[in-house]
């Protein structure tokens, strides 16, 4: 896994994937995932981190951004940098606790638009359905599917680009967002997304082989990859 300060690209959209130290579960209590959505939060104000996606599990996080146009390289970079350290530090206070808090890298995937972006929206919603925890996103309070069911009023701050959303989507408000959500999901069986499926989490970009390749050029990489994305 490479560091993600040296993965980005202006204009791609990434799935990011961070977890917790030897995988334990350093996040499992409430008051430590909210923790870790205060300081993304305020990435997002601080950095302008464009948030499309994502879901805070027990010793795992899953991060769905857009890299904007006109950025300098390093506004997701430096959101991850804040939420992660401030999210250990507090943690390791309270318990007394010394040590690392994350592994070292996390990793990035470039996701193209369209089909691929809309799975891969999918397997993040349904990431504690996989797990066994829940029986349908709607239930898990810490994740995107959740945030965007809530009717904005009850939503004093919030995560997610929808505006961004809908227009990578090419959907009119948010009502039809909600309404494909939840289509999407019921096509989950047939799409293989209640098994984990590691080319979402390892490979360098997921999409077709034009796109893959493009990636690979503006990260300055020449290596193969297999038909998941993932080098060989």
């Amino acid at each position: 896994m490479a560091r993600a300060n040296r993965h980005y690209s202006p204009g791609l959209v990434w799935h990011l994937t961070h977890r917790c130290h030897k995988r334990e579960f350093l996040l499992k209590f409430a008051r430590d995932k909210r923790a870790w959505f205060h300081w993304m939060l305020e990435a997002k104000k601080n950095f302008g981190l464009c948030i499309l996606n994502y879901i805070i599990t027990s010793n795992h996080i899953h991060l769905l951004v857009l890299d904007k146009e006109g950025n300098d390289g390093q506004v997701i970079s430096r959101s991850l940098h804040l939420a992660a350290g401030r999210v250990a530090q507090e943690y390791n206070n309270r318990k007394n606790r010394s040590g690392a808090f994350w592994e070292d890298r996390y990793h990035a995937t470039a996701i193209e638009t369209g089909e691929h972006f809309i799975r891969c929206i999918t397997y993040i919603d349904l990431n504690m359905v996989r797990a066994n925890v829940v029986r349908h996103p709607s239930e898990w309070p810490f994740g995107g599917y959740f945030e965007l069911q809530q009717p904005r009023e009850r939503l004093r701050n919030q995560l997610i680009e929808g505006r961004e959303v809908l227009r990578l989507l090419g959907m009119r408000d948010l009502n039809q967002l909600r309404r494909v959500r939840t289509e999407w999901l019921g096509m989950a069986h047939r799409w293989g997304f209640l098994e984990r499926d590691a080319q979402w989490t390892e490979s360098v970009a997921i999409g077709g082989r034009r796109f893959r390749e493009k990636v690979l050029e503006r990260l300055g990489r020449t290596a193969e990859l297999n038909e998941d994305g993932r080098s060989p």
